[in-house]
């Protein structure tokens, strides 16, 4: 032990006062600090956004652009103020980056791609049914050039980045959101129509029905294959077996936790959204509190992580199991959500 002390005791020795040294030490020094400024730096950018307050933002929003709130006032604005953070929270877009500490961040770039995919979404029924009175009907112009661009490479960052696309997708959504209250603009309309909303949810339910399987598989399970369950006569491309292992891999863990936490962040806000502008709708059927409901599993899931890990401990183990907790919120969420859904559904 002491021997290896010594040699290395001897190596710095030589950096110090050997030839070169005036180029290696500053040079080794410098590079210290840009680690602990990085390391610095992408905790800070490592923080989630705060929750805002839909209804304050859509009121100053309309007081900003001297326009009336208006029914689907408060769903494109959520949806302008989900891109707007993405965009412009502590560090930007992280998504893309390619240096420190952007590059080291992927708990913070899997909760964005979480609110991305339900901007996305949202952006998509926007587009197809929300502002549209029937099938027949011509799409919004402004809404055909957001929704593409909505959905260009989230991680591209050269010629063009992902932050230009989604800036021009971000300006042709503001613009939207200005034809909506003017009388001038007769074409440019949200319908909110009980349908309506029942497909947006179908998407919804898809995406935490996905997130709660991959969340619970982080124990592993042994499942039994269900693909075809209930379907008369169905078929499928290719033979599977009848029972299958599922495990989310050791390294993704928190990925996928992550992702699922940005997901129920971007809900919270949409769904307190949908509440307003669909309002009318939801009291017909008498299914505000189904929705507020909804809204307060998915506010479980913003808790504090003491935590400075995701743990991975076994269901009744010693330990915690942060996924599967998450997967419970999730999944109860989605229940309610497929509940609502057969609500609107009813005549």
């Amino acid at each position: 032990m002491l021997s290896l002390q010594r040699r290395w005791l001897d190596l710095w020795d030589r950096i110090r006062g050997g030839r070169g040294s005036r180029m290696l030490y500053p040079l080794a020094v410098l590079f210290a600090l840009y680690l602990l400024v990085s390391v610095l730096v992408g905790i800070y950018w490592s923080w989630a956004p705060a929750a805002f307050d839909v209804n304050a933002v859509t009121r100053d929003r309309a007081a900003a652009e001297q326009t009336e709130v208006v029914v689907g006032s408060h769903t494109t604005s959520t949806l302008i103020t989900l891109v707007e953070t993405l965009l412009d929270k502590p560090g930007g877009y992280i998504s893309n980056d390619r240096f420190p500490p952007g590059v080291w961040l992927d708990n913070i770039s899997n909760w964005e791609f979480g609110v991305l995919v339900q901007a996305r979404d949202l952006s998509r029924a926007m587009r197809k049914t929300f502002s549209r009175s029937q099938s027949q009907s011509t799409e919004q112009v402004d809404l055909t050039q957001a929704e593409p661009r909505l959905h260009f490479d989230n991680d591209s960052w050269l010629l063009p980045s992902t932050e230009s696309e989604y800036r021009d997708a971000l300006g042709s959504l503001l613009t939207y959101h200005q034809k909506l209250s003017s009388a001038a603009q007769e074409g440019t309309q949200f319908y909110a129509r009980a349908d309506n909303l029942r497909d947006w949810l179908g998407d919804v339910s898809t995406r935490l029905g996905s997130l709660s399987q991959r969340l619970s598989a982080s124990v592993g399970q042994r499942r039994v294959n269900t693909d075809l369950a209930g379907a008369t006569g169905a078929d499928q491309a290719t033979a599977v077996a009848s029972e299958i292992e599922v495990q989310t891999p050791w390294l993704e863990i928190d990925d996928v936790f992550y992702e699922a936490r940005g997901t129920a962040w971007a809900l919270i806000h949409i769904l307190t959204a949908i509440e307003a502008d669909f309002q009318q709708s939801l009291e017909r059927k008498n299914a505000v509190v189904s929705l507020r409901q909804i809204i307060r599993e998915l506010e479980a899931t913003q808790n504090t992580i003491w935590s400075p890990m995701i743990l991975n401990g076994s269901e009744f183990g010693l330990l915690a199991n942060h996924s599967l907790v998450m997967a419970s919120y999730i999944s109860r969420a989605n229940a309610a959500i497929i509940d609502l859904r057969e609500l609107l559904s009813q005549g």
